[in-house]
C-alpha cells in the first residue's frame, strides 16, 4: 500500500484527516511516526502557499507523496482578518483559547447581523520531488457567535456558527463536522482524486 504523508503532527488535524481519508488505498502517517521532522516557516501571502511549503517539505523528507493544509478564519467585520495569519493571531504567545478570545473582543459591539464569517481551507498534495500535483479548495459559511460552545474540534470551532444549524462547528459530531466544514471539502475531493490515481495508475 503506497503512503501518504500528513504535513501535520497537531492531533486534531490528523484525527480530522485520518477519517476523511479512510478508504483511498493510502497508508495515512504522519511525520512522527515515520521518524522524520521538517520546518516550516509558514510566511506565504496566501493559504496555497503555506500549504505548498508544507507539502513539499513533509514529501521530500518521508520520500512519498504529502498532503498538506492551510486554512483560516475570515471575518466580514474585519475585513477579513484573521485569514492566513489564524493560526498565529495575536502572536506567538496565544494558543487557541487566548486567540479565540482576542477575536471576540475585536468583535465586541458589533450586532448579529454583522459578524458574517467564514472558513477557509487549501489541500495541497506533493510529490517527493517538489512538484505539487494537485490543489483543492473549501469554504463554509457561517458567523461569530457572541461567547465560545462545545466541546469538539479546536481553534476556532467553538465560535464558528455553522450557516443553517445554529450549532458552533464545535458542537457537531465528528461526522457532522466533516460534512460541512471547509476541510472535509477540501479533503474528500483530494481523496477522490487519490483513489482515481491509484485505479488509472
Amino acid at each position: 500500500m503506497p503512503r501518504l504523508v500528513l504535513a501535520t503532527n497537531n492531533p486534531g488535524k490528523v484525527a480530522e484527516l485520518r477519517r476523511l481519508l479512510v478508504g483511498t488505498g493510502y497508508e495515512v502517517v504522519t511525520p512522527s511516526e515515520l521518524g522524520v521532522a521538517f520546518e516550516v516557516d509558514e510566511t506565504g501571502a496566501t493559504y496555497f502557499e503555506n500549504a505548498a511549503a508544507k507539502a513539499r517539505a513533509a514529501a521530500r523528507a518521508a520520500g512519498c507523496l504529502a498532503l498538506a493544509d492551510d486554512s483560516g478564519i475570515e471575518v466580514d467585520a474585519l475585513g477579513g482578518r484573521p485569514g492566513v495569519q489564524s493560526a498565529r493571531y495575536g502572536g506567538e504567545g496565544l494558543d487557541d483559547r487566548g486567540r479565540v478570545e482576542l477575536l471576540l473582543r475585536e468583535l465586541e459591539g458589533v450586532p448579529d447581523g454583522k459578524r458574517t464569517a467564514r472558513f477557509r481551507a487549501v489541500v495541497v498534495i506533493a510529490a517527493p520531488d517538489g512538484r505539487i500535483l494537485q490543489t483543492f479548495e473549501g469554504i463554509a459559511e457561517g458567523s461569530i457567535a457572541r461567547e465560545p460552545r462545545g466541546a469538539g474540534g479546536f481553534g476556532y470551532d467553538p465560535v464558528f456558527t455553522v450557516r443553517g444549524l445554529g450549532k458552533t462547528m464545535a458542537e457537531l459530531t465528528p461526522e457532522e463536522k466533516d460534512a460541512v466544514s471547509h476541510r472535509g471539502q477540501a479533503v474528500r475531493a483530494a481523496a477522490a482524486w487519490l483513489r482515481a490515481r491509484l485505479e488509472h495508475g
